[in-house]
């Protein structure tokens, strides 16, 4: 009874063991045993009771990893003194350049082999992210002349798609080479599509995040 009391602490506990594994040994190393073996006595069945599977905690994980992540996007999207597109690559910069993202990539989940953490990072790209921060930024754009479009909604989930699944090595296993070749593509698309907000330093930090992966692979 008294582990119940304070599930919150439990959760914590088994997050922060968890965070530091898949760190040190890759998420897909990383068995269900193996956070047990470290959490000091707490019981397989009190994961199970907070978590189903491994997948549940890696979410869990980056949850919490990236928590101020709406928080900085919402802080950009509702800026004074910035037209749509200045916002569009503040936001972009921003995120990448975080450095929880070093944390997330060496985590190195492969996607191929959890559908359900694949559908978790599909949804919030489309449903969550693209609606709620990237589309006003677009509207605001469409308003003060920086941004033409006529279909802001679409434009705004074929920003989130291309940047957090298509581009994402952990996706597609993509080699650095590869994904060199999307980031360039994606720049040229950007700037097609007159939102110029790709340059030269975020694709170096693209590359290097995409090498942090390839090498905990």
């Amino acid at each position: 009874m008294a582990r119940n009391k304070h599930p919150e602490e439990t959760v914590g506990r088994i997050l922060d063991v968890a965070s530091r594994l898949f760190l040190e040994k890759g998420y897909e190393h990383t068995s269900i045993q193996d956070i047990i073996n470290n959490l000091g006595g707490l019981s397989k069945g009190a994961i199970y009771h907070h978590f189903k599977s491994k997948e549940e905690i890696l979410i869990a994980v980056t949850d919490r990893m990236t928590a101020e992540s709406n928080h900085m996007l919402a802080q950009i999207r509702d800026a004074s003194g910035l037209n749509g597109r200045e916002k569009l690559r503040w936001i972009f910069k921003a995120s990448i350049n975080r450095p929880v993202q070093n944390d997330i990539f060496s985590v190195a989940p492969d996607f191929r082999n959890n559908p359900r953490l694949l559908d978790s990072l599909l949804r919030e790209s489309v449903e969550e992210v693209a609606p709620q921060y990237i589309l006003p930024i677009i509207r605001e754009g469409i308003e003060d002349g920086s941004i033409q479009t006529e279909y802001p909604e679409q434009l705004a989930e074929l920003i989130m798609l291309a940047a957090n699944i298509w581009m994402n090595p952990m996706v597609f296993d993509s080699s650095p080479q590869e994904s060199l070749g999307k980031f360039m593509v994606f720049r040229q698309m950007m700037s097609g599509l007159g939102v110029d907000i790709v340059d030269e330093e975020m694709i170096r930090r693209l590359a290097e995040l995409t090498d942090i992966y390839n090498r905990r692979k």
